[in-house]
């Protein structure tokens, strides 16, 4: 069966019994039907003692074949649901741009997956759009106030559009005989700063500190200037709130917030993960794409802004990304090759290796395919025993819990350890230094060079006091570096800055590195293609 097909046939429990089921009473949550619903309760401040283990789930560098982070952190909850243990998993929510392009949703696979799978893929509980209408709320205010006089003198506009689907022609556009342009949904400042707050009116507080423009005395023109934040505030009052469903076998998940991690910080909402850890024992969560992307910036910007100290890390390989790793094509891709998976360790290696620097309780999870041979996955788990590193074999999308119960053990086993959580820089780090720690600790380059852009940017927002903020990079997910093309492990290797930016709500700066874009475009054959509507049944979606 397809994965929507296996989704349709759940025997989901209702809504209000799942919300019980966590202590969580009808008070505490807006109904959106009968398998949906929102939390409508403030989460756990950090005075209280009671809170759950957080486990987060990450993986080597991604591959157009996908690795199952959600797949393993689905079917992890579910085994440990299954043992007995008051879990509640944590997700982002799927962005349209991936759904109907060429990656496809985010809501797990096989056996292994939350549902409603069609409707968190696609709209869901409105979040995306509120987040849109709010961001765009933005521009047309900016644009009104300059129509109509223009008293905050604003000369230079810095703050785009955004829209929740691929769409390359909006890459560079012309309003009103000026440049300008639209970024993804999940890149946008919005839904960073959404994802960052603690609270509503710590999310108004963000709103009102986003620089929209400079005027002709080159001074930023903040967001609170126009008087918009009662506005936006009002957009997205719901949409704050985290998302309350359930896994195949009644896992409690909440899902909230889809910020990607190649060009954001990738991580679900603060919100979210600190209401899981007041609900359960357990906590599972993600973080997208590759460890050097999504892992660090769960490290250096969600742990530091919301003192979290995650408990263990899991990471993701697959015997196809080994491979992909070690340049294997696509069209022997499934031969069997343990040669080659050898050669894609050394990817693993380096993932493994920076988690290291971040956490003492990390494991390996090998996410299994039919297609895998014995001695390929031997081969894998002899490499981890060889250097003293936890692994387990995670067969969830096919088995569902009963095929990560291994990983659940460990896991348990492992989180009676003493964890040494620390990050990876200082706030007091000027700006240069942090990326340089970013650049030579985890994608083990040997140099950083600066476009003259990226330079000034850099001097001016020392000058102006936000030199102390984290720094969240934007660049390819395929590879260590800044090159897609560079597989495995790549090192001594050159950095190139192109440009930075300030987004001073969600207090962190982007660091744009090679050729990465905020806005993707479609595939050749894109994922649109398989999906329809026939006799009120959504098919092909996956």
């Amino acid at each position: 069966m397809t994965d929507i097909e296996i989704a349709k046939k759940a025997k989901k429990m209702s809504i209000k019994d799942l919300a019980l089921s966590i202590g969580l009473h009808e008070e505490d949550v807006m109904f959106y039907g009968m398998d949906k619903a929102k939390i409508n309760k403030v989460p756990f401040n950090d005075n209280e003692t009671k809170r759950g283990k957080l486990i987060l789930v990450t993986a080597i560098n991604p591959t157009p074949y996908g690795e199952g982070k959600t797949t393993v952190s689905i079917g992890l909850s579910d085994a440990l649901h299954r043992l007995g243990k008051r879990v509640v998993l944590t997700l982002r929510e799927p962005s349209m741009g991936p759904v109907f392009g060429m990656k496809g949703g985010a809501t797990g696979g096989g056996y292994s997956q939350v549902v409603p799978m069609d409707d968190i893929n696609l709209f869901f509980t409105g979040d995306m759009s509120a987040i849109e209408a709010a961001n765009n709320l933005i521009c047309a205010a900016i644009d009104n106030h300059i129509y109509f006089g223009n008293e905050l003198d604003i000369q230079k506009v810095v703050f785009n559009r955004c829209l929740d689907v691929n769409d390359r022609s909006l890459r560079k556009i012309m309003i009103d005989n000026h440049s300008t342009s639209f970024t993804i949904t999940a890149a946008s400042e919005i839904m960073a700063l959404l994802c960052l707050a603690e609270d509503i009116d710590d999310l108004r507080r963000r709103v009102g500190n986003i620089v929209v423009g400079y005027n002709s005395k080159d001074q930023m023109v903040y967001a609170k200037q126009l008087g918009i934040e009662g506005a936006i505030v009002t957009l997205l009052k719901n949409a704050i709130k985290p998302n309350l469903v359930q896994t195949l076998e009644n896992t409690p998940a909440i899902i909230h917030g889809g910020p990607f991690a190649n060009i954001a910080h990738g991580c679900n909402s603060i919100v979210a993960t600190k209401m899981a850890l007041s609900l359960g024992d357990y906590v599972v969560t993600e973080a997208g794409f590759g460890a050097d992307l999504g892992a660090e910036k769960f490290f250096d910007i969600k742990c530091r802004t919301a003192n979290l100290k995650p408990d263990l890390v899991l990471v993701v390989a697959t015997i196809k990304a080994l491979k992909y790793n070690a340049l294997v094509k696509k069209d022997k891709i499934l031969d069997p090759d343990v040669l080659a998976v050898k050669k894609g360790l050394s990817n693993l290696e380096v993932h493994v290796q920076n988690m290291y620097k971040f956490n003492s309780n990390v494991m390996v999870v090998l996410n299994k395919y039919d297609t895998d041979s014995i001695d390929e996955i031997n081969t894998v788990i002899d490499f981890c025993h060889q250097n003293n590193i936890a692994v387990s074999v995670c067969d969830s999308y096919k088995n569902g819990s009963s095929g990560a119960v291994d990983m659940a053990n460990k896991s348990l086993e492992m989180l009676g350890n003493a964890n040494n959580f620390k990050l990876l820089y200082d706030d007091n780090v000027n700006i240069k230094d942090k990326i340089a720690k970013i650049a030579k600790e985890i994608y083990r380059a040997s140099d950083v060079i600066y476009s003259d852009c990226a330079e000034n940017t850099i001097n001016r927002l020392e000058k102006d006091g936000f030199g102390k903020l984290p720094i969240c990079v934007a660049k390819t997910q395929y590879s260590l570096s800044d090159d897609a093309k560079k597989l495995g492990a790549f090192y001594e290797h050159t950095i190139h800055v192109r440009d930075v930016k300030l987004y001073s709500g969600a207090e962190f700066i982007v660091v744009y590195l090679g050729d990465i874009i905020t806005m993707p475009g479609l595939s050749k054959e894109p994922n649109y293609l398989k999906i329809d509507c026939i006799d009120d049944e959504i098919v092909g979606l996956s």
